[in-house]
């Protein structure tokens, strides 16, 4: 391996070039993934960084997220039995009850996936 070197002042400090990544747009989840990483695992952060797959790994957990989210919250409404007859009956309860899914569903996707 050959590396090459500058000199600044009286250092010599190796030409070393970070892989470029490709850009990619993070919604919700692969901000908090990412966030959480730099907070509590910055050795993985930063080896994911050096090999350049960072941004593909956030996306790749934010997709994993939104579809377990999505897979959660229609098994979840299936187990309750909130359907649109309900909705069309009771408006109010299938709100609370589709607002206590979401949020259990959340809760899921945050424990297992962003903080894991």
């Amino acid at each position: 391996m050959n590396i090459d070197y500058r000199q600044v002042g009286d250092y010599k400090i190796p030409n070393i070039k970070l892989p470029e990544e490709e850009n990619v747009t993070l919604g919700r989840y692969g901000m908090m993934r990412m966030k959480f990483l730099q907070q509590n695992r910055s050795g993985m952060y930063m080896l994911l960084i050096t090999k350049g797959i960072l941004m593909r790994t956030l996306k790749k957990t934010e997709d994993e997220a939104n579809e377990m989210l999505e897979r959660l919250t229609e098994q979840m409404m299936k187990a309750q039995g909130v359907t649109e007859q309900l909705k069309e009956s009771n408006q109010m309860l299938w709100v609370q009850m589709m607002n206590n899914i979401k949020h259990s569903a959340e809760e899921i996707v945050l424990k297992e996936l962003i903080y894991g």
